[in-house]
């Protein structure tokens, strides 16, 4: 028999640590969170016996709920929704989470108690959730009917003026031009080779909407494709982003310390906050995942600020790199932990206090 380990009690687990995990396949940690997967878009048990991917492609949540809310599809072999921790608090935020995404209002009786649950094991407040998952299902609708009046009411707003009000920053576009997976939308993209492999850098009209680092130009552009198929996508032939690129591969050379680009990016109130706040650490200098929070004003949203940094679009422009674990140690990063080591040791950086 083994003892499970209880979500709490796996909060403090760095990402590394996590991925070790998931390598074993320990089963103790069961419940205690999950993983999912960009590239399939399916979130497991630590445990599951499927294939494993590639690190970098590999995000960690506390609970099916949380990779839920970010659009992953549970595994249909390991069946991770139904694994249960010990920890009533997860328990409790769970059944709310259920019951929000049911359209229902979240019950529990103790509201504070309620709310304590959330900041813990989430990292953001009970509203936060309820609207971010309010905000997928609208994306989700808009996708399958193709119309934003029937997608609106059947998401849960009450007006359409409402849903332009809280949609439009976090889809990037007006929610009738989602709807057609981004039919109209002109995306010029370039990639160049670097000493941290393929560079990726994208532009709508009004700036720049992706900055990628990966292994091939292949891998790059197919991510760049899968958000919005209908969109425009085209290499860059006319040099119109030559500028941009040049920049950044001059901060790469150690020529460039600051970028200061205009940027066209999708984001919740709560990822705008958060990227906002690492465009101001200084080059040469790191952060903590809890002083960003706290810096904020949410200083018990670590974890949130973690799946933030996970989810930046624009790599170098907004430089996640510079934010590292409390400890010291690197921490995630969506583009490989060794190019954030190979970042950080070209910046010389120490932390900021």
């Amino acid at each position: 028999m083994f003892s499970p380990v209880s979500p709490a009690a796996a909060a403090t687990l760095s990402p590394p640590e996590r991925w070790r995990i998931v390598l074993a396949r320990d089963r103790r940690y069961d419940g205690a969170f999950v993983y999912a997967v960009r590239s399939t878009g399916i979130y497991c048990r630590p445990s599951c016996a499927s294939r494993r991917p590639r690190r970098e492609q590999v995000a960690f949540y506390p609970i099916p709920e949380a990779a839920e809310r970010e659009g992953y599809r549970a595994c249909r072999r390991c069946r991770p929704s139904d694994a249960n921790g010990a920890d009533p608090a997860v328990a409790l935020v769970r059944e709310a989470c259920r019951a929000i995404a049911a359209g229902e209002t979240p019950g529990g009786g103790d509201a504070r108690r309620l709310a304590r649950a959330f900041k813990r094991v989430l990292g953001i407040t009970l509203k936060q959730y309820a609207d971010a998952r309010r905000v997928a299902r609208f994306k989700q609708e808009l996708k399958r009917r193709k119309q934003v009046s029937p997608a609106l009411y059947e998401a849960g707003y009450s007006s359409t003026s409402r849903v332009y009000e809280r949609t439009h920053e976090q889809l990037g576009m007006t929610p009738a031009t989602y709807a057609r997976g981004g039919a109209g939308v002109g995306i010029a993209y370039v990639t160049v080779s670097t000493s941290l492999g393929r560079l990726l850098v994208a532009a709508t009209e009004r700036g720049v909407c992706r900055v990628m680092l990966g292994d091939t130009a292949a891998t790059l552009e197919a991510d760049l494709l899968a958000e919005f198929p209908a969109a425009r996508v085209v290499q860059d032939r006319s040099g119109k982003l030559h500028g941009w690129v040049t920049s950044i591969l001059a901060y790469l050379d150690g020529r460039e310390p600051d970028l200061d680009l205009p940027l066209d990016i999708r984001a919740t109130a709560f990822q705008q906050q958060v990227w906002r706040e690492l465009q101001k650490i200084p080059f040469g200098t790191t952060l903590s995942y809890g002083e960003v929070a706290r810096r904020i004003g949410q200083p018990r949203a670590t974890r949130a600020v973690a799946r933030a940094c996970a989810t930046n679009p624009a790599a170098l422009v907004i430089p996640c790199h510079r934010v590292v674990r409390e400890d010291g140690e690197l921490g995630g990063y969506r583009w490989g932990v060794e190019r954030k080591r190979a970042l950080l040791a070209r910046e010389g950086g120490t932390r900021e206090m």
